[in-house]
């Protein structure tokens, strides 16, 4: 029994495996058939994996021995113990296949010892004699040690498959198929060892655009589809030097390209990437076009360390976002100092957001005839524990990069709610909110139940609050959007849409969409009322709102002479410094007590 440490026998195919412990078993015992049977996954049936006999060698078949036909065969082979069944033919245990089994095949004696995978039954090997047997101790005995030996393989086999699925998790990507980081990293530190014959390489960081809106406001099977899309067109495409492709992560890949640095001959690539990605994605409804931002770097330019290459190369991505997304860049040495800078910016950003250090400053927004408050609006200021007081203008971008609008949309939602529980504790007359709404926002499907149960936590009605939408973030003409405005009006809020005339908004869509205010952009009014263009422009804007029944608020209003030809256009509300600045929630509670 010397097989199990046989170099030969060790390396052969598992059938090779069978095939010399089956016809050793025969020989030994003089047996004329030795058989293994593999135990099906829900245990209703053997099926026989394969047969030696003493005449024929071995050979597979497809031969079946169901539970429900052999009940008590199977109840007895459950139980992990040997089967002796001297008398086959009569034995309680194998007398049900008799006629279909047995006898055509002239089986006498029959003995079954239990082969395992593990620690679970995984079947048996079985000696059929066409002799009467009364089977020996040691006979027993060999048959039980071929029988471990058996289950030593099916172990080792278990393990093999287990450590390539290791292996494929450790360097494959499960949603792509593709290679990841991992892998990648692995095959550039070898390339990079073997200098003398690595001349040069490429490397390109390659990170699809606004993937999260799109996971947002389409769901995230569309997004994984796009995902697995992307990684074939890479696969797919043809150029020369090509040597590895690989999903790094979430929406970004990387390809290595070989033999050649020239910056026109990589620009090229580049070009050919980004006309093979931005073609649209068909998918039941909708067609999904995208870009792709390119960062590259080289070998050994740039840097000889494989790992240096790697985040230079995503350096250059970032810097072709901060470009305008669809771009390609090549690393150079500022943009490191650049990407640690952004870097630290972003998790500054998503400190002051968690920490509460984005603020609310609210302006009021009056009648035109009256001048009496009729709402506020609520602006986010940074209140910068170094820097002091922020204006939107010097975080919103880097809120925008690091894909945090959601995020700011919900603490200001947050911010504003307290200050009107405040007003109401106070016992002030709350007027209606203003806030501003994101396309992230918009684009996310769980946005208006969110809003909901947020209202709902503070005991306030819904028609407390006026959300203002740019023309710009209605966009889109998905579900989600449509969904999340339908809701919000639904539950009593108003929508408006803010700085009209500078978009991109069809008017057959705003007919459709549920909105009941427009706000005049400030570019329009601050021409008022010299320049014609901006009186053409506001008198349409007014005359439009009137046949969609929608009322009109003109933003930045601050001369006297402004607010009074609006007035007299019809214009019913005015916002702009001329009548009050934005302020602190303290200012306005003082200001509304006093009014």
């Amino acid at each position: 029994m010397s097989l199990s440490h046989d170099s030969a026998f060790i390396q052969s195919s598992r059938i090779e495996k069978m095939s010399a412990l089956l016809d050793l078993c025969g020989r030994l015992l003089r047996v004329e058939r030795v058989s293994v049977w593999k135990l099906t996954d829900n245990g209703d049936a053997i099926n026989l994996e394969c047969l030696n006999t003493l005449s024929d060698g071995i050979f597979t078949d497809t031969t079946t021995l169901s539970r429900e036909q052999n009940p008590r065969y199977f109840e007895a082979m459950l139980t992990a113990e040997v089967i002796d069944a001297r008398h086959a033919p009569t034995d309680p245990r194998t007398r049900q296949f008799n006629h279909s089994y047995l006898q055509p095949l002239g089986i006498k004696s029959i003995l079954d010892a239990p082969v395992f995978d593990g620690s679970n039954l995984s079947g048996v090997i079985c000696l059929e004699a066409t002799s009467h047997r009364a089977w020996t101790l040691p006979e027993i005995s060999i048959v039980t040690v071929v029988a471990d030996t058996i289950s030593l393989i099916n172990s080792y086999e278990a393990w093999h498959a287990s450590q390539q699925a290791l292996d494929f998790i450790s360097h494959y990507d499960e949603l792509t198929g593709l290679p990841n980081l991992r892998a990648f990293r692995k095959h550039l530190e070898y390339l990079c060892k073997t200098e003398k014959t690595t001349p040069s390489m490429a490397v390109f960081w390659i990170d699809i655009d606004r993937i999260k809106s799109i996971n947002d406001g389409m769901g995230e099977t569309i997004g994984n589809h796009l995902i697995q899309e992307t990684a074939s067109r890479l696969q797919s495409l043809r150029i020369r030097g090509k040597e590895k492709v690989a999903r790094s992560g979430g929406d970004e890949f990387l390809l290595l390209l070989r033999h050649t640095t020239e910056p026109e001959a990589l620009r090229q690539v580049a070009d050919q990437i980004q006309t093979l990605l931005s073609q649209p994605l068909s998918m039941t409804e909708v067609d999904v076009a995208t870009t792709v931002s390119i960062g590259i770097s080289l070998y050994p330019a740039d840097s000889k360390d494989p790992q240096s290459l790697l985040k230079q190369a995503e350096a250059a991505m970032y810097q072709a976002k901060e470009c305008g997304r669809g771009q390609a860049r090549f690393f150079n040495a500022d943009l490191s100092i650049q990407a640690r800078q952004q870097f630290q910016a972003e998790a500054e950003m998503r400190h002051a957001i968690a920490s509460r250090e984005l603020v609310a400053h609210y302006q009021p927004i009056v009648d035109a005839f009256s001048q009496k408050i009729v709402s506020v609006e609520a602006l986010v200021r940074w209140q910068h524990p170094e820097r002091g007081l922020i204006s939107p203008d010097g975080f919103l971008n880097l809120v925008r990069s690091a894909n945090l609008m959601k995020e700011l949309g919900q603490a200001m939602l947050e911010t504003v709610l307290e200050d009107v529980m405040t007003l109401r504790d106070q016992g002030v007359s709350i007027p209606g909110i203003s806030l501003n709404l994101s396309a992230e926002q918009l684009l996310d499907p769980e946005f208006a139940g969110s809003v909901r149960n947020q209202l709902q936590r503070a005991q306030l009605p819904a028609s407390t609050l006026d959300f203002e939408v740019t023309e710009d973030a209605i966009e889109s003409d998905t579900k989600s959007l449509l969904d999340n405005l339908t809701t919000l009006v639904d539950m009593g809020a108003s929508l408006s849409i803010d700085d009209f005339g500078t978009g991109y908004s069809s008017l057959s869509r705003l007919k459709h969409l549920p909105f009941t205010h427009l706000k005049i952009d400030r570019s329009f009014v601050s021409g008022l009322p010299d320049k014609q263009d901006d009186k053409a422009i506001t008198l349409s804007i007014l005359g439009l709102a009137r046949g969609l029944g929608m009322s009109v608020v003109a933003e930045g209003v601050e001369t006297v002479t402004q607010a009074d030809w609006l007035q007299a256009q019809g214009c019913a509300y005015l916002q702009g410094y001329l009548l009050h600045r934005p302020m602190p929630f303290d200012q306005l509670a003082a200001l509304l007590r006093g009014s």
